[in-house]
């Protein structure tokens, strides 16, 4: 009997390993491109300045120890969160609209093309489905109500940001990806033709087409989607038109990076920044509230919206703390910025910054 429960443990534990949701690791070509990187150290991708995963004074047992055993206040909603199911499908392509699906995951519609930011729709943030699951009233959009995209923008490889499932079910619809260096790898073993599959390294240029341009720029994160770490490449992005520019800025920690990109690109239109699950503990790799504060005006923004935010329960915080500490720091903060706020299905008209949003979270138990 205790054989058979071996066996059974064993054969559980190889087909987990061996998900196609791990994805592949760069090799071959790809990581001889890899290698050429100014980014690429020491066998690993590395931020611009030392960042390491944890801040001075914790420890990962004591990190761990909290998030399992120490009785924390951390509300999630028992509501179901409010949330407008927009016709994506019906929107017409001359509209310039921004999407938000919770979290980081958005569509946006810019000078007649169609973008998907890092999608999750399956429901949970995790390689264990099941776990991380979103909360109630987030997950009104299927893979269904998405229109054929044009060009899938994907940050990093995070599970909370590329999820194997959304990206399988909506692999029909995808015409090109765009992501960072290394992650192409994943997507080739799914079965994306090579061609359509646009990797690039930090400060590089993509010509969309005549009206539109991609460049890439730096976050400071890190990357894996198995036990090795940093085999790929994050970055943010700047989406450029001839009349409207705008900073996704995908995962990141505080630093020069943003005074550097608002320095070479701003001013921008609107700002998208991390700003949720975050942790003192993990201050170098996600902003805290008042990081997001410094980090927008570093990046000359006209208006911001805090994302990564109002869906999962990735960090010890209270689901709606991210947007109650942003707006009360920016609304004390010298020249307040405007703060861009849907519900998760609320159309935001990129170009009308008259546009005005209410604070939803509030009343929500």
């Amino acid at each position: 009997m205790s054989l058979t429960i071996i066996l059974i443990l064993l054969v559980f534990i190889f087909y987990f390993l061996f998900h196609p949701r791990f994805g592949k690791q760069p090799s071959g070509e790809r990581l001889a491109l890899i290698q050429k990187s100014p980014q690429y150290k020491n066998g690993k991708f590395e931020n611009e300045n030392f960042t390491p995963e944890l801040a001075e004074g914790y420890g990962y047992y004591d990190v761990l120890t909290e998030f399992l055993f120490k009785k924390v206040d951390r509300k999630t909603p028992t509501d179901i969160i409010p949330s407008i199911k927009t016709n994506l499908k019906e929107l017409p392509l001359y509209q310039d609209v921004l999407v938000w699906f919770g979290h980081s995951s958005y569509f946006i519609q810019l000078e007649g093309k169609r973008f998907l930011i890092d999608p999750v729709f399956s429901g949970n943030a995790s390689p264990i489905y099941g776990t991380t699951k979103a909360f109630k009233g987030t997950d009104i959009y299927t893979y269904d109500d998405i229109p054929e995209i044009d060009y899938l923008l994907i940050t990093h490889d995070h599970y909370d940001h590329l999820d194997y499932k959304t990206i399988m079910e909506l692999k029909p619809k995808i015409k090109k990806v765009i992501t960072a260096l290394g992650v192409g790898s994943h997507f080739e073993f799914w079965g994306f033709s090579v061609e359509n599959i646009i990797e690039k390294d930090w400060h590089e240029k993509v010509t969309l087409d005549q009206n539109i341009m991609l460049y890439t720029a730096p976050s400071r994160h890190f990357s894996g989607r198995s036990i090795k770490r940093c085999n790929t490449l994050w970055t943010s992005f700047i989406l450029e038109s001839k009349d409207f520019k705008m900073y996704l800025g995908g995962d990141s920690g505080y630093d020069f990076h943003y005074a550097a990109i608002g320095e070479k690109y701003g001013s921008f239109d609107i700002v998208l920044i991390d700003n949720g699950q975050y942790n003192p503990a993990w201050k170098y790799i996600h902003n805290l509230p008042e990081d997001v504060i410094k980090a927008m005006k570093d990046l000359k923004a006209k208006r911001v919206f805090p994302v990564h935010n109002s869906k999962f329960p990735l960090s010890l915080h209270s689901w709606d703390e991210p947007l109650i500490k942003v707006t009360e720091l920016n609304n004390l903060s010298e020249n307040p910025i405007p703060l861009i706020t849907p519900m998760i299905g609320e159309i935001v008209e990129l170009k009308n910054d008259k546009q005005v949003f209410q604070q939803w979270w509030k009343g929500v138990k």
